[in-house]
Formats: structure tokens, C-alpha cells, sequence
């Protein structure tokens, strides 16, 4: 039975989310129908571009996504106290961005001087749209409505193109955000439709790769690696992005062989830092949707979670004892 977002988004136990969007028609989001043989495969393309544009108008930093034939995968990770600091002028400029707002909201914009009655209403309409705007709900929104115009319009037809909602899991801890973000980068590999992640298209290890190839800075649009914990950390992933994709090139490679694969822990400073040996980790990569469903760590923070969303049990407790126990 669907449960309330509410009870599947939690910022008081984690920032980070994997979000799934699936298609509900016969008919494709990417790639080739076999049924028609139409292509489709040019909407990936819609997908990656509108996701990478929304980070910049968002509070939401992307992980990892990887856009796929009839769905989509991507690791969120919401960043409140930066939308909590924007002022009015920020709010509504990246509002107004994806959405026209009201007669209020324009006319600040455009400078006009508002009334003390109508000063109230704005500050409320501010706030809203402040709150929309870390809000994983209005991101998929944002993203699956637009896709869904774009598609319905090309295959000229009306109605639903993607199942009534997407799928949330928090990811509770360091190894749950670092098992989905590889299993998220690995989705076209282990389904066979790549064979190594430089050339998985429209993923974000390809992305990350490109750059590391052209010697340029992290992408700008995704939330980058900022190496091993130290005092004044800046904001991002506490990994070295070499060492992420040195395991996820290797996992990879085990994934495809289609033979159980083994990674050298001691060279893997990842999985050593995680705690985890390279059977836990290739099943985290491997099965991550099919052991977990609204939340994934260790099982102290399992535990918090289920308290915090009234949840009266939650699937995957056994699996997290096993996978992601603590080091």
C-alpha cells in the first residue's frame, strides 16, 4: 500500500534520497520499443538535461542518476540551511525559473512597491516557495511534468506517462549513500545495455569521468567528492571521486563478467573506511532496490527512522544487519 511522503522523507535523520520514476505505458521513456521499433532514444537526453538543470535551481544537490530505459535513478541530497539563507530576491528568482508565481511575487520583481496588507500575503507566498524549494517532492515534480508534456506531445496523445508517484528511499548513513550511488551508476551495466561506466551514457559517472579525462574541475551540477574527513571540510562527498571510481570501474567489471567477483578490501580505501568486504558490496550494488524499500543503514538508524516517520516496521531490517552493520 503507498504511504504518505511524509512518512518516507525524514531531514531530521538524513539529507540524503534515492528517488525511481517508471513509465506506466507500453510505450518507452528512452531508448528502442521492441514492440514498434521505434527510438527514443533522444529523450534521455530531455531527462538528464532538465534533472542537471534543476540543481541549479533547487536546494537539492544530485549524487548520482542514471537515466534508463523506462525509468530513472537519482541519489538527492537536500540542502535546507542554504534555501533557510536565500533572501526574498533569491527565492523568487529561482522560483520564477520553473514557475510564474502570483500577481504578488511579479510585482516585487519588478519593483514595484507593495502595500503592508499585500506585504503579508508575500512573505507567506515567500516562505511556501522557500519550502518548495528543498523539497523532494516539487524536484520530481518539476522533473516527471515536464518530461511528461514533452512525451505526451511527440507521441500526440493524453494521459499518464509515468506511475502516480516515485519511489523514495533515505539512505541513513555513509555506506547506504555510497552502496546507491554505485548501484545507481551501475544500472546500465548490470542490465547489459553498457559495458564499462565511461561509456554508459547519460549517467553521472560518465560525467564525472569525462571531466577527470579532460583534466577539468568536478561537473559544477553534480555534488562533488571532496576527499578523505578532515577540520573545515568543504561541502560534498567525504570520498576521494579517484577512489569512487576505482571501485565502481571494478564492481563493474564483476557485475558484467556475470561471475561472482571479488575486490581486494586493502585495495579499496572505500570499503575499508565502510567496514564492509567486497560480498557485501557487490550485493549492495547489485540488489540495493530489492532488500530495501523506504529507508537504508545501519540498524540503529533504521530504528530513529521508523520512529521519526511512524512507521510500525519497516522491509530490509534483517538486510541491514547483514550489509550494513556498523565497522
Amino acid at each position: 500500500m503507498p504511504q504518505p511522503r511524509k512518512s518516507q522523507i525524514s531531514l531530521i535523520d538524513t539529507p540524503y534520497y534515492h528517488c525511481v520514476s517508471r513509465c506506466v505505458r507500453q510505450s518507452f521513456l528512452c531508448g528502442v520499443d521492441k514492440y514498434s521499433g521505434q527510438s527514443y532514444e533522444h529523450r534521455r537526453g530531455w531527462v538528464e538535461e532538465r534533472l542537471l538543470f534543476l540543481a541549479t535551481v533547487f536546494a537539492i544537490d544530485i549524487c548520482a542518476y542514471a537515466v534508463m530505459s523506462n525509468h530513472t535513478h537519482v541519489v538527492l541530497c537536500v540542502d535546507k540551511a542554504l534555501a533557510d539563507n536565500w533572501d526574498n530576491d533569491e527565492v523568487l528568482r529561482r522560483y520564477h525559473k520553473l514557475h510564474r508565481g502570483t500577481l504578488l511575487t511579479q510585482k516585487f520583481m519588478n519593483g514595484d512597491t507593495l502595500s503592508q496588507g499585500e506585504l503579508i500575503t508575500f512573505d507567506e507566498t515567500v516562505e511556501t516557495y522557500r519550502q518548495r524549494l528543498y523539497d523532494i517532492s516539487w524536484f520530481m515534480r518539476d522533473l516527471n511534468e515536464y518530461i511528461a508534456r514533452e512525451a505526451n506531445k511527440e507521441d500526440g496523445c493524453t494521459g499518464r506517462f509515468w506511475e502516480g508517484r516515485f519511489k523514495s528511499q533515505a539512505l541513513l548513513d555513509e555506506s547506504a549513500v555510497l552502496a546507491c550511488m554505485a548501484y545507481v551508476d551501475l544500472n546500465p551495466i548490470r542490465v547489459k545495455m553498457e559495458k564499462t561506466p565511461e561509456t554508459s551514457t547519460h549517467t553521472s559517472i560518465k560525467k564525472r569521468i569525462h571531466a577527470i579525462k579532460n583534466k577539468q574541475p568536478q561537473p559544477s551540477v553534480l555534488m562533488p567528492f571532496v576527499g578523505n574527513p578532515c577540520e573545515n571540510m568543504p561541502k560534498g562527498i567525504p570520498y576521494s571521486l579517484k577512489d569512487y571510481i576505482e571501485l565502481v570501474d571494478t564492481t563493474g567489471r564483476c557485475i558484467r563478467d556475470d561471475k561472482a567477483g571479488y575486490i581486494d578490501n586493502s585495495k579499496s580505501p572505500i570499503l575499508e573506511r565502510l567496514g564492509l568486504d567486497s560480498a557485501q558490496w557487490l550485493t549492495l550494488t547489485t540488489e540495493f532496490e530489492k532488500h530495501f524499500c523506504y529507508a537504508a543503514g545501519a540498524e540503529q538508524m533504521m530504528n530513529a527512522f521508523k520512529r521519526h516517520t511512524h512507521h510500525q516496521r519497516l522491509r530490509g531490517m534483517t538486510k541491514a544487519k547483514e550489509l550494513l552493520k556498523r565497522a
